[in-house]
């Protein structure tokens, strides 16, 4: 709860310092569930709870158990206050754009703009802060780096990528599995992006695509949700009362136990997430509309989560309430991709294009994606690297995954310091190659869709009321998926994707 209302209102000193003092306590209520996670697993009980709950729980207990020790609470405390410094860093821009007093989330969406030099310079502001922040970027990164290795080292890892796989319990799947994934993205995904790519700037009548276009797709900008946020939120209640399979009557309990904050506002932190309060049985959605087709996005996305979540509450073991990140995530994308149907509602005349360019912009995702990750792995394989060694990193992988992607005047991101506005890279590290993974599995979901949308909408709620009780590539075969580790699983995808765009 500290946590969310510090997201909420980061200006808010009694709310950080709130949050400080539960950042204090974490590590020794984790070291209390560690210990009885331990008697249990190593006891003569063990046995039992592996027939009762499944060895899902225990391997996942193993992770908990090697992840955390009370030598490393001092480190972990500290990596937490960075944490909340980039959030709070973050969240104090403001930008005076066209009239208007922005944030990062508000300045957003003149991103998506129709008129070309308007996302330009909505470009050149944002990345003219990190420019002007990035000794502080710099320094909270460095800082943190060098925590989270130390912590590693005292627990006896050969560096921060082994323990932070074991902190994000993936269990079935380790680095070697995720770089063959990284090169068959590079091998079937980036040269369908490069065409789409071009595509897009055919589309646009441009002689080269700058990194201020890659957001809009045709002249005429990309489509927009129309209404206030009243209307949207009835569009909303109308689409999910018509998908039904529970999800009208749970939204309706969302929205009347007011478990939504979805509107941007000043002082409150950036992007979207749902957490959830066990004792109530209830998820919380958290958001930032800004007027553009990503309001429906992370909307849909974040709704994914809370009711994978509440369809869970039941679960006997608090550890299942929730899967892993990844898999966790399938349940948010799929139902991006689920509610097509009821897009009209939203964008009228324009649903056609918002669902072509959902989808591509799906795909262009994947070559993102993996981009963070192999920065993420090589940061860690190299905590001594400096600043500077870690901006021409990133534009060493950039030129590989993103090939097409050309800065022009913008100073930071050309010198290679785009990571610094991913905050997932400071705040949740190694969890991002997640994303990627889900995006796969939500375009087979779809495809499923395509053919028999009943027969996807059974498997899908299935999926979500299975929680956590298995890792990820069991829970996504079990929805009728092949795990995106499998050989074959992304030309399959690559080939679908490029039939429905028509490429």
């Amino acid at each position: 709860m500290v946590g969310l209302r510090f997201q909420q209102d980061t200006r808010d000193a009694e709310r950080k310092a709130a949050l400080e003092a539960h950042d204090e306590l974490a590590p020794k209520f984790g070291e209390l569930a560690i210990d009885l996670m331990r008697h249990v697993r190593s006891g003569p009980h063990g046995a039992e709870v592996a027939a009762h709950f499944g060895a899902h729980l225990l391997d996942l207990w193993e992770c908990k158990i090697a992840s955390y020790d009370p030598a490393i609470e001092a480190e972990v405390i500290a990596e937490s206050k960075l944490s909340n410094a980039y959030t709070q860093l973050v969240a104090s821009a403001r930008f005076e754009f066209r009239g208007e007093t922005l944030n990062h989330s508000q300045l957003g969406k003149f991103t998506q703009h129709a008129d070309r030099e308007v996302r330009h310079q909505a470009a050149s502001l944002r990345w003219d802060w990190f420019e002007e922040n990035a000794a502080e970027l710099d320094r909270i990164f460095d800082e943190q780096v060098h925590l989270r290795a130390q912590q590693a080292e005292k627990l006896g890892f050969g560096n921060y990528a082994e323990l932070a796989y074991k902190k994000l319990g993936r269990t079935d799947y380790d680095r070697n599995d995720v770089r063959g994934y990284r090169a068959a993205i590079l091998e079937h995904v980036v040269p369908l992006c490069a065409r789409i790519r071009e595509t897009q700037r055919e589309a646009l009548g441009v002689e080269r695509l700058m990194a201020w276009d890659e957001s809009v797709h045709d002249v005429d900008g990309n489509p927009a949700p129309s209404g206030t946020y009243a209307e949207k939120m009835d569009q909303a209640r109308a689409m999910f009362d018509a998908m039904d399979d529970g999800l009208g009557s749970f939204f309706r309990l969302m929205e009347s136990g007011r478990f939504l904050d979805l509107e941007a506002r000043e002082g409150k932190a950036g992007g979207g997430f749902c957490t959830s309060f066990p004792t109530h049985g209830m998820p919380f959605v958290f958001a930032n509309f800004n007027g553009t087709k990503g309001d429906v996005e992370v909307f849909t996305h974040e709704i994914g989560h809370a009711f994978q979540n509440y369809s869970s509450r039941d679960k006997t073991c608090i550890d299942f309430l929730w899967p892993t990140y990844e898999a966790a995530e399938v349940h948010s994308m799929s139902l991006e991709f689920l509610t097509w149907p009821h897009m009209e509602r939203f964008f009228g005349d324009d649903a056609e294009r918002f669902r072509r360019l959902h989808l591509t912009q799906s795909l262009l995702f994947l070559p993102y994606g993996v981009t963070v990750d192999a920065f993420q792995h090589w940061v860690y394989d190299n905590p001594s690297a400096t600043p500077g060694d870690r901006l021409s990193k990133w534009q060493e992988l950039e030129a590989l995954y993103l090939p097409w992607r050309s800065w022009g005047d913008l100073a930071r991101p050309a010198a290679g310091g785009m990571w610094q506005g991913q905050g997932h890279i400071y705040r949740a590290p190694f969890y991002y190659i997640d994303y990627t993974l889900a995006q796969v599995c939500a375009m087979q979901f779809l495809a499923k869709a395509e053919q028999d949308r009943g027969q996807a909408m059974d498997a899908y709620v299935t999926l979500c009321k299975r929680g956590g009780e298995a890792p990820f590539q069991d829970l996504v075969r079990s929805a009728g998926l092949v795990s995106p580790l499998d050989p074959g699983c992304l030309e399959g995808v690559v080939a679908t994707a490029t039939e429905y765009l028509g490429l």
